[in-house]
């Protein structure tokens, strides 16, 4: 998956007009319309990588000693894999060739390292231009490995419009709501329904 994600960059960066890169998946839908979110990301002064240091099996526990001294257990992040960085970072990312490989070798089993290297780069190499935090939200409340999906039925004016604005969060250091530019996991069957409401609730 990293792998796929770097190559991914290298071949974006091959076009030296493209200044910010953001990772969604097909189940991905935005929550703006693309001026909104093209001004959001090319006016803003950090990169959008969740971040954080957690304890137990997920976080901690997938740390394999094997990685030190190259990365040590404190040194070790956890976050989202959907991320939205700006050039100069896509190219560290890219040019790695001393972190990358110790996720290689060593992040493996039960290591993701797709929510791992990321988040775990970033943090040593970058953490003073990181936001640490994702544009993609995600519904994790019914617990399990994957969040939840949303169906036809599940979309609703409500229920897009409280994704819009239901959360807080800083934007180049002042308090916002505009927290989050895309939203998932939406199946193809909602996607009638998110086009009826688009016009009325994106503009």
């Amino acid at each position: 998956m990293v792998e796929a994600e770097r190559r991914l960059l290298a071949n974006a960066l091959l076009d030296f007009s493209n200044q910010h890169f953001v990772l969604l998946s097909e189940s991905c839908i935005p929550l703006y319309n693309f001026s909104t979110i093209y001004t959001y990301l090319m006016n803003s002064t950090q990169n959008f990588v969740e971040s954080y240091d957690l304890l137990g099996p997920v976080g901690r526990g997938r740390y394999s000693n094997r990685m030190g001294p190259t990365i040590k257990t404190e040194e070790w992040r956890k976050g989202s894999q959907w991320f939205g960085i700006d050039r100069d970072l896509a190219i560290e990312v890219v040019a790695d060739k001393h972190y990358f490989p110790a996720f290689q070798n060593y992040c493996n089993g039960p290591c993701y390292a797709d929510e791992h290297y990321l988040p775990t780069f970033v943090s040593m190499k970058s953490g003073a231009t990181n936001s640490n935090r994702t544009l993609t939200w995600v519904d994790w409340s019914r617990g399990g490995p994957h969040p939840s999906k949303f169906i036809r039925t599940d979309v609703t004016p409500e229920f897009l419009m409280k994704l819009r604005s239901g959360s807080s969060c800083e934007y180049n250091g002042r308090k916002t709501n505009v927290c989050f530019l895309f939203a998932r996991k939406f199946t193809l069957d909602a996607l009638d329904r998110l086009l009826r409401f688009a016009p009325q609730v994106f503009h």
